[in-house]
């Protein structure tokens, strides 16, 4: 049987984050071994809910269930929630490897972030003559960042050159923040330093392209470092002078060093990989790498992902347009359950979307709330296959993890995504063996992209019923439980656009007028008027049950017949006839009465243009019904 291990991290730092996932699963392709990565996106700058939404993925593993926990720390930056993982971890009894961040009591692995940087500032100063510095550093909890910081400010302190540093700025790891900072630096008129440092290769990128747009040149007129040597960086122009982590190398020793927890021998606390100071053009050294080759080659292969990209964009396209265009929930699992079966390219044959069961009832019940915190003990299954096999069960065991997972095998590496609004939590995707995917942001747009689309279902289908019921509230007599004025109304205009569009459209107007009711509300009351207007709703109702009927006045009711009842108005009339009270106005009136003057007109395609014409007909002929009930006689 397997191991499993658990890994926990977020997507941003995606390349160095798939070196690190290459090398480790390398080391232990022998081990016979599963990693369950558990993946996320937050910012810094996200709503307490939305990173909420985001982490609660980190929740979903029951660790007790896994031989082993990985904690990237490079863009895991959050401490309670590092310091929770490594809790359940010691709970369970399981050992914790941990990069990028130290805890007391975790093995730790990194790189000699120290050592590279004192070997970039010597470079810096000898080779360039740099004297002044300016740092953009991650935030303060990032152990590289401020290992990164401490060498700096350790090389010039040895060199009596302390105020040589003339600031350092916390970007938070936002890309932004760089821009503001270099836009307000050049707004204010401050002198450049003779050197921007920093903490990553996506800052330092960042820092050109905002230095350019305020009109300065890197490296002609400030030099730029950064950190990680990744692939955009290296055709970057300038190519970003940087530190090779070997994430590669660092990934294989957290292999090694797990194993050697798991076979019970001694560790060292924390496992150093030597790491590479590598000048480039911006630092203003073209010598040390040919750039132009790797941008040939990047250019060579831009063309195909350029046609993957958009086929890729047209696979969410489609996603949207489908679940966007289902009715209701019930639409929506079979729609995107087919359209998932019949193209799963991107997807791969090892795909899971699993829903919490209250997903779905939630649309239509806002009482019903979805968790914020967790996974419910069941999820409903919208689409699983695992190598090609589907999960045909409605629910899924959420302890599993992965419908039809196999403990057998080769070794795979399943990636977790939350889907979620917010805090609410929708549910989580699983795809298999997707290294590539982690690393051009495939994920990250296919998470959000589902989960998006996902939450516009959802509010939609929830608004449009929320309009339903307002309509059909506003449209419906509260008395008498029919259609009342307002829909009577909207029906004539619905059938004067049917008399303009079809003369062989076949209907009749019923007008009815029930008698008494005044009588019965000045003598008994209006609870019993009100009672006594129900009864002869009932009455109408039930003779023309294939007909809408509409409450339009106090006692007034109209009937658009049709189907049957138009076929056989008269005889539908004369059974209400049968059914109703002798009309009377002796009191006390029988228990039961019923009264109801009638008439009935036909729609005549030969002289009737309006509807008006056909309802003033129906109204003329219930007054002369009324009149003869009145002088006693009940016949038509």
């Amino acid at each position: 049987m397997k191991k499993k291990l658990a890994f926990f991290t977020t997507g941003w730092c995606s390349e160095i984050l798939s070196q690190f996932l290459t090398g480790l699963m390398r080391e232990l392709r022998n081990d016979h071994a599963d990693i369950f990565l558990f993946l996320c996106y937050p910012t810094y700058i996200d709503s307490v809910a939305n990173k909420q939404g985001e982490m609660n993925i980190f929740s979903l593993p029951d660790l007790e269930d896994f031989d082993g926990v990985f904690i990237f720390g490079s863009s895991l930056d959050f401490r309670e929630l590092i310091d929770s993982i490594i809790l359940r971890s010691k709970k369970a009894g399981i050992p914790v490897i941990m990069q990028g961040a130290k805890r007391d009591g975790v093995h730790y692995v990194g790189s000699d972030n120290y050592t590279a940087t004192i070997e970039m500032c010597e470079h810096l100063q000898k080779k360039h003559q740099v004297k002044d510095f300016i740092f953009f550093a991650g935030t303060p909890d990032s152990l590289d960042s401020e290992l990164r910081l401490k060498a700096v400010r350790d090389y010039l302190e040895a060199r009596n050159q302390a105020d040589h540093l003339k600031e350092v700025f916390y970007t938070k790891w936002e890309n932004a923040a760089v821009t503001r900072y270099i836009n307000e630096f050049c707004k204010e008129g401050r002198e450049l330093p003779d050197v921007f440092i920093c903490a990553n290769d996506g800052l330092a990128m960042e820092t050109c392209v905002s230095l350019n747009n305020n009109g300065y040149s890197v490296p002609d007129d400030v030099l730029v470092t950064g950190y990680d040597f990744i692939d955009d960086s290296q055709i970057f122009d300038p190519s970003i002078a940087s530190v090779d982590q070997c994430f590669t190398k660092m990934g294989r020793a957290a292999g090694k060093v797990w194993r050697s927890l798991t076979d019970g021998e001694e560790v060292d606390e924390s496992y150093i990989i030597p790491c590479e100071f590598i000048p480039g053009e911006s630092c203003n050294c073209y010598e040390y790498r040919n750039s132009d080759k790797i941008r040939r080659r990047v250019g060579r292969e831009n063309f195909s992902k350029r046609s993957m990209t958009t086929y890729f964009n047209r696979k969410l396209n489609l996603i949207d347009s489908t679940v966007l265009s289902c009715l209701s929930y019930q639409e929506l699992k079979i729609s995107l359950h087919r359209l998932l079966v019949e193209n799963h390219d991107y997807e791969g044959d090892s795909f899971h979307v699993l829903l919490e069961p209250n997903f779905g009832l939630s649309i239509y019940d806002s009482n019903i709330r979805l968790r914020n915190s967790g996974y419910s003990k069941y999820m409903e299954v919208l689409y699983s296959t695992e190598d090609g096999v589907s999960f045909e069960d409605e629910l899924f065991e959420t302890a599993n993890l992965v419908p039809n997972y196999s403990p057998e095998g080769p070794n795979h590496m399943y990636v977790f995504l939350p889907l979620h609004e917010a805090s609410e939590a929708y549910g989580y995707l699983i795809f298999r063996d997707c290294i590539e995917k982690v690393e051009n942001h495939f994920l990250q747009t296919y998470q959000s992209r589902m989960g998006l689309v996902f939450d516009k279902f959802r509010h939609a289908l929830s608004l449009d019923l929320i309009n339903k019921r307002l309509l059909e509230v506003m449209r419906r007599d509260p008395l008498t439980n029919v259609n009342n004025r307002r829909a009577y109304e909207d029906k004539e205009k619905f059938l004067q656009s049917e008399i303009n569009t079809d003369p062989n459209i076949k209907f009749a107007i019923a007008m009815f007028d029930v008698n008494n009711l005044k009588l019965i509300n000045d003598s008994q009351g209006h609870d019993a008027g009100d009672a006594y207007l129900i009864r002869a709703c009932h009455l109408i109702c039930d003779v023309f049950k294939h007909s809408p009927i509409y409450r339009i006045g106090g006692d007034e009711f109209v009937a658009v017949l049709s189907g049957d009842d138009y076929v056989h108005y008269k005889d539908r009339l004369e059974e209400m006839n049968n059914r109703m009270s002798p009309y009377s106005k002796e009191l006390p009136l029988p228990d039961g009465y019923v009264s109801i003057a009638c008439g009935i007109s036909a729609f005549d395609p030969d002289t009737d243009h309006f509807i008006q014409d056909i309802v003033k007909r129906a109204d003329e002929e219930m007054y002369k019904n009324k009149s003869i009930m009145k002088k006693g006689n009940a016949s038509v």
